[in-house]
């Protein structure tokens, strides 16, 4: 495993990390429990020290996962980012953005009773809320940092104004945007923020799955599959432009002998503005294949190809 060293946390923090989206089993496709926890283990064996996930994935199920996946293992060897303030409506079951300082800190005590753990490393605005004042929420999350119930504070899907009126109130320590060969609409953010010391975790990294290569024809996702309504890159044009990008990564995945996902998650690592690319496994097999990533890397020639084939098909900008 390879690690990246992030500057304002002072951290060490694995460039593959796991991401817990799916494993929520809330309409991201069938997952099984047991299945998730032996996945998070073995990256963890194999040195990933950093498990994201939300309360919103699955309704607490994602991070009651992550909770028992992580039972055993000694806690500073570990660490756990999750978020708050994206809540599901009682009524109408969509999401309602959500980041008052109640109910900041409401979500925080059911977080740490769902990860069966007293503090959280990262823990990240899930979403902007343009109805709460951003002073409030940072009051909220600087009081949680005093109280030792959090060690860093993240922004997930904020812009750079965004970032900047947070710092007026708060130290940001991480963002964590969409990255991923298929997703670069934020390269110029990330690179803004690793000149500030704000690094990257990045979500996306596989494209939701199109870029592990299992992929080759238009699936038939149950309706409100997340897949189909967060991404359009199981849409047409841009589902065939990806299957003709393929090509390219197949041809240099089997130079190396590796799965594609490989190359997809060397592509993102190598770069210094990516802190560390979140994951989504399924199960062990899949979980150990993507680890087996950091055992090599894409030389110049082959990231410049791939660049080049996604430009020439207008992919991800």
């Amino acid at each position: 495993m390879r690690y990246k060293h992030f500057k304002n946390a002072d951290v060490s923090v694995s460039a593959l990390a796991v991401g817990t989206w799916a494993i929520g089993g809330q309409n991201y496709g069938q997952v099984d429990r047991s299945d998730s926890v032996r996945a998070i283990r073995t990256m963890i064996d194999q040195g990933v020290n950093l498990v994201d996930t939300a309360p919103c994935y699955g309704n607490g199920a994602s991070e009651k996962i992550v909770g028992e996946a992580l039972r055993g293992i000694p806690r500073d060897q570990i660490l756990i980012s999750t978020k708050f303030g994206l809540i599901t409506d009682v009524y109408s079951g969509e999401y309602i953005k959500h980041a008052s300082y109640k109910s900041v800190m409401r979500e925080v005590e059911s977080s740490l009773m769902n990860l069966e753990t007293d503090y959280i490393d990262f823990y990240y605005v899930h979403w902007p809320d343009v109805n709460t004042p951003i002073d409030e929420t940072m009051a909220a999350l600087n009081t949680l940092k005093k109280q030792g119930k959090i060690r860093f504070i993240g922004v997930s899907n904020f812009s750079e104004e965004q970032i900047l009126a947070a710092e007026e109130y708060a130290d940001i320590d991480v963002q964590q945007p969409p990255y991923s060969m298929v997703n670069q609409k934020f390269t110029g953010l990330m690179k803004w923020g690793y000149e500030r010391g704000i690094d990257s975790m990045t979500y996306g990294s596989l494209g939701s799955g199109i870029l592990t290569g299992a992929i080759r024809t238009m699936p038939d996702f149950e309706p409100g599959d997340m897949r189909l309504t967060f991404y359009d890159f199981f849409r047409e044009p841009v589902f065939s432009k990806i299957m003709e990008f393929l090509k390219t990564m197949d041809r240099i995945a089997e130079g190396h002998g590796v799965p594609v996902a490989q190359v997809a998650l060397n592509w993102s690592t190598q770069k210094d503005f990516v802190g560390t690319a979140l994951c989504g496994v399924r199960n062990e097999q899949e979980a150990a294949q993507n680890c087996k990533a950091f055992e090599w890397k894409l030389a110049e020639d082959e990231i410049a190809a791939l660049d080049q084939e996604l430009v020439r098909l207008n992919i991800g900008f």
